[in-house]
């Protein structure tokens, strides 16, 4: 955040670093699952870490976050070299979905308040906020060779579109910061947990009439 002045933007400049470093932990999983070197580490770590934000400052027109706060790409090599030291190879898989479902709730309250305090209309805000939350996580799957989650109907966006648009749609009322936030959080956690601990999918295509080759 470029100014501390207020209590939100404060609240926003630290959940802002909770998030980037929450994501940049799963993008550190990313690399242990393909037993990738330290240097790996630290990239998938930072790229998955910034990476939602570094595109939504950019759509907005602000300065990118990271870019004059080197605290936050340190924040992703240290949250590389904790998982290093520490990650454990039965839970890698489990740990690396839970503390994704985590980092996409934040970034969905942080994302779409980042954009509503810059005065972006709050329907864009959203659609910023659901951004910050998936993007790092579909370069981290690109780069690990990993399956996106965005292509096996999981239900991942919907969990930080509604997370956004809570949260977003409290502050438009009038409710207090803390408030929005905890509740968006909790929403788009809720959903997101229920559909990995339950297995839950949207539902495919059904196209009627008939398989039709092409």
């Amino acid at each position: 955040m470029d100014t501390l002045t207020s209590p939100i933007s404060l609240a926003l400049f630290w959940l802002d670093y909770a998030a980037v470093a929450v994501f940049a932990m799963t993008g550190a999983l990313a690399a242990a699952r393909k037993k990738h070197d330290i240097v790996t580490f630290g990239f998938f770590a930072a790229i998955t870490g910034v990476g939602g934000g570094t595109m939504r400052d950019l759509l907005i027109g602000a300065p990118v976050f990271w870019v004059q706060r080197p605290g936050y790409v340190m924040a992703c090599l240290a949250a590389a070299i904790g998982v290093w030291f520490f990650a454990k190879r039965g839970w890698r898989f489990r740990a690396l979905l839970w503390l994704d479902a985590v980092g996409l709730a934040a970034y969905a309250v942080v994302g779409t308040g980042k954009a509503m305090g810059l005065g972006v209309h709050p329907f864009t805000a959203v659609i910023m906020g659901v951004l910050t939350s998936c993007f790092g996580g579909i370069i981290r799957d690109v780069l690990a060779g990993e399956p996106n989650l965005l292509l096996s109907r999981e239900i991942y966006i919907t969990a930080a579109l509604l997370g956004a648009a809570v949260f977003a749609g409290l502050k438009l009322m009038g409710g207090d910061f803390w408030l929005a936030a905890i509740i968006g959080f909790l929403a788009a956690f809720a959903l997101r947990a229920c559909a990995i601990k339950y297995n839950l999918r949207l539902p495919g295509f059904a196209q009627g009439g008939g398989e039709t080759e092409y």
